[in-house]
């Protein structure tokens, strides 16, 4: 698994026990629902801009973000 699967699967566990579906996040995040998509199945390359943007929505920091990922 590469690092970007890694993290697109701890973003995805992150959103899922919030109880939120990928709109939600991408409506909180302001990013595309598409781009949520992509990055939860490890084809996106998020900048760091995205990444603090997606870690404030799930009211996370951002290396709470990076727990478990290899």
């Amino acid at each position: 698994m590469t690092s970007f699967e890694s993290l697109g699967k701890r973003i995805r566990f992150l959103r899922l026990k919030k109880g939120w579906n990928q709109e939600a996040l991408a409506f909180e995040a302001h990013v595309n629902k598409n781009y949520i998509s992509d990055l939860e199945r490890g084809m996106r390359n998020p900048s760091l801009n995205i990444l603090k943007r997606i870690s404030h929505a799930l009211e996370i920091s951002l290396s709470e973000l990076f727990m478990d990922i290899d």
